[in-house]
């Protein structure tokens, strides 16, 4: 048995959360979300040179994965993949990137489901933004 790292009181080591006040696994000194991170020590300009990112803070406010390599439910880096992704290049569902291959995709070059494209597209419902324009403007 160890104390509570909230309210104090005696609790299991392995308790999933405190019956007393219901913090979120108290037996562990710090707790900061739920899921699984990765950043390696490694980075380049500031940015890890991989971040791997499937989690949650106590907010339920998602982690967002920002790496040179980027993996993860959310993320932003050079290479990306993802469910929503921002990047250079991107691997899916949901992105904007210079090169993207995706469901969903706003890109200069893209392979999508649906999506909007500057130079080059390919896809099911995939159109150039200045073709777009033209017909609305």
């Amino acid at each position: 048995m160890v104390n509570c790292r909230e309210c104090q009181k005696e609790v299991s080591e392995q308790a999933f959360s405190c019956p007393h006040c219901g913090a979120p696994y108290p037996a562990k000194p710090v707790w900061d979300g739920w899921g699984y991170e990765y950043k390696s020590k490694t980075s380049i300009a500031g940015l890890p040179l991989i971040h791997i990112s499937f989690k949650y803070r106590p907010n339920r406010a998602p982690v967002v994965a920002r790496g040179v390599i980027a993996i993860g439910q959310f993320s932003v880096g050079i290479i990306n993949i993802s469910q929503f992704g921002l990047g250079v290049v991107c691997i899916s569902q949901f992105a904007i990137a210079g090169y993207a291959l995706a469901q969903l995709a706003v890109a200069w070059r893209l392979i999508a489901q649906v999506g909007l494209y500057l130079s080059e597209g390919r896809g099911q419902a995939v159109y150039s933004l200045i073709e777009l324009a033209q017909k609305f403007f």
